[in-house]
């Protein structure tokens, strides 16, 4: 048996996990992290977490094929090169190099939604096809381009940022200091801005009672569960935001034509709430979808699993 480690690195965790040849975890670590805290401080921090997971499977580093690294970042894995990393500060990092100092094997590093969608497709929801999309609906939008079960992120790695493709020209401002990208609308982030400014006009809905008339704690659940219990604002809200998902999407599908879109990140968690709607609205804003049809939408079954398992796999795409 083959083992591989993957671990998930964000701006306050570090989620590792020992991987098997049939992609089963079969040993977890996290451990909170920060992104005060120096390049040199933080690649220690990762090293012992996968000692620590390794150790957590009775193996030692011996008996460890690969490293892989996924990060919410710009990658050049043909460099090893992490470009850039707004969660983290950093900028043109050789991560797997410094990380190769404290084991000797080789260490991979690409982007986390490259690496959940990988991870959807090689053990999750995705399993049964070669070729799938994957939008993480979260605080911001990501996503991953599978075709042949390989990573797809064009000719100088560094496509596929799917949450900065435009959906409305000069539209609102988004995070990355362009406007009108898709994550703008369609992140969680997009739906709870849009929720505290219609709240202020319908001070009637639901879902003033649910965040006890505090638009602080207004989060997309609440959203959606102020919709399930037929609240008209709500139920407006969630269908302008589906529009929305929708939107990006049908782009996403023409130029891709992927066998399966699968949907993940928090929202993901609605299920038929989010997904059979979504299923609707794609066939009335896909070019020619009348007559050729639109992938499966599926959602996501892994959660941050599948992110885990796509980085210890990272190795085997090279």
């Amino acid at each position: 048996m083959k083992y591989y480690v993957g671990v998930d690195l964000g701006g306050t965790n570090i989620a590792a996990g020992v991987v098997d040849e049939n992609y089963q975890i079969i040993s977890r670590h996290h451990v909170r992290t920060y992104a005060s805290k120096t390049f040199e401080e933080l690649i220690a921090d990762i090293a012992k977490a996968v000692y620590d997971v390794v150790d957590k499977a009775n193996l030692s580093m011996s008996e460890i094929v690969s490293v892989g690294l996924g990060t919410p970042s710009c990658i050049n894995p043909e460099t090893g090169m992490l470009v850039h990393a707004n969660n983290l500060n950093w900028e043109n990092v050789p991560l797997p190099k410094e990380m190769e100092k404290h084991f000797q094997v080789p260490v991979f590093i690409r982007n986390d939604a490259d690496c959940a969608a990988l991870g959807e497709v090689l053990a999750g929801a995705a399993s049964k096809y070669d070729n799938a999309l994957m939008v993480t609906l979260g605080t911001g939008v990501g996503g991953g381009i599978i075709m042949d079960k390989q990573i797809f992120n064009g000719s100088d790695h560094m496509g596929a940022e799917v949450g900065h493709t435009k959906l409305v020209y000069e539209g609102i401002k988004c995070t990355c200091g362009q406007y009108g990208c898709f994550e703008s609308y369609a992140s969680a982030t997009a739906l709870i801005r849009r929720t505290k400014e219609t709240m202020q006009q319908h001070p009637e809905s639901i879902i003033n009672d649910l965040c006890e008339n505090d638009t602080d704690a207004v989060d997309a659940k609440m959203v959606f569960d102020a919709a399930q219990l037929g609240d008209v604002t709500a139920l407006g809200l969630i269908d302008q935001y589906i529009n929305y998902v929708a939107a990006g999407l049908s782009t996403l599908i023409v130029i891709f034509r992927p066998q399966v879109i699968i949907v993940g990140g928090g929202i993901s968690n609605q299920r038929e709430y989010l997904i059979d709607p979504l299923k609707k609205k794609l066939i009335r804003y896909t070019f020619a979808a009348e007559k050729i049809g639109v992938p499966h939408v599926i959602a996501a079954e892994l959660g941050n699993d599948a992110g885990i398992i796509g980085a210890a796999m990272i190795g085997c795409q090279t």
